[in-house]
């Protein structure tokens, strides 16, 4: 039997996490690469990714970044490719990148509904069913995770149709693929965010995709543990899931929420 030191021990692990450059992302990206594995950042924001990564490499964690859309097949190629040319493969995939315009349905264009399902939906089949074929070509098994929402399971506030829809897309995506990759040794599991402070929580501005400051007042008069999560607390779960500590864990989801869908 391991000793719990050994369990969450990624040296020599290979991990993509996308959308890794802040917020959750960066709060994963740290808490892998702070357990030993190398991290390649892909995120559409080219220079907050090279930044993240010249921060925690500064730290003495090894962690390289791309630009990268998750939208785009030959992007996605690039990414799983730059990770195989800078570590030698791909142990860990983590799907975070992920949008969340707070539009009302009637006010709802398809443009943005469009581009929510491709970054939040799209980018997560692509990056998976590419890193799963790296995966099974190497023989060694691997994590897969998810990062889908408390909004894959109930809906926490109106203005978000579009983003709800993708995050029980993944949830189904999610199950599916787990039951396809069991065999290879792959695991593939989801976490569920509820209120996180990110900047994208801070910002108000009033344009499309905002916050609106009012709803989110209201979301967290609802929160049991009343305050809002941080994205360490959902870097340690995804350490958990990709690590031997979740070694009986496939098709799972967990919820991480402060206790609101207890209400």
């Amino acid at each position: 039997m391991k000793p719990v030191t050994e369990l969450l021990d990624l040296t020599g692990k290979a991990a993509i996490v996308t959308g890794g450059a802040v917020g959750i992302g960066l709060g994963i990206t740290r808490r892998l690469a702070e357990a030993g594995a190398s991290v390649l950042i892909a995120d559409i924001n080219r220079e907050e990714a090279a930044r993240a990564a010249k921060e925690l490499s500064g730290a003495g964690l090894r962690v390289e970044s791309i630009g990268a859309d998750v939208g785009d097949e030959s992007d996605v190629q690039e990414v799983v490719d730059t990770a195989v040319r800078l570590f030698g493969g791909v142990d860990i995939l983590v799907n975070n990148a992920g949008i969340y315009p707070n539009v009302p349905l009637a006010g709802l264009t398809a443009a943005t509904f469009d581009r929510v399902i491709t970054v939040n939906l799209r980018g997560v089949y692509l990056l998976t069913q590419r890193v799963a074929e790296q995966l099974k070509a190497q023989e060694r098994g691997g994590h897969i995770i998810n990062v889908t929402s408390i909004d894959a399971l109930h809906p926490s506030m109106v203005g978000l149709a579009a983003y709800d829809a993708t995050k029980h897309g993944v949830w189904g995506f999610t199950k599916n693929v787990a039951l396809e990759l069991a065999p290879y040794g792959i695991q593939v599991n989801a976490v569920a965010p509820g209120g996180i402070v990110t900047p994208g929580t801070q910002v108000s501005t009033g344009a499309e995709g905002d916050m609106d400051p009012a709803m989110m007042e209201a979301f967290l008069a609802t929160l049991p543990m009343r305050r809002m999560g941080d994205p360490d607390e959902i870097g340690k779960v995804v350490l958990f899931l990709a690590s031997d500590m979740a070694s009986y864990m496939t098709g799972s989801q967990v919820v991480v929420d402060g206790g609101a869908l207890l209400r």
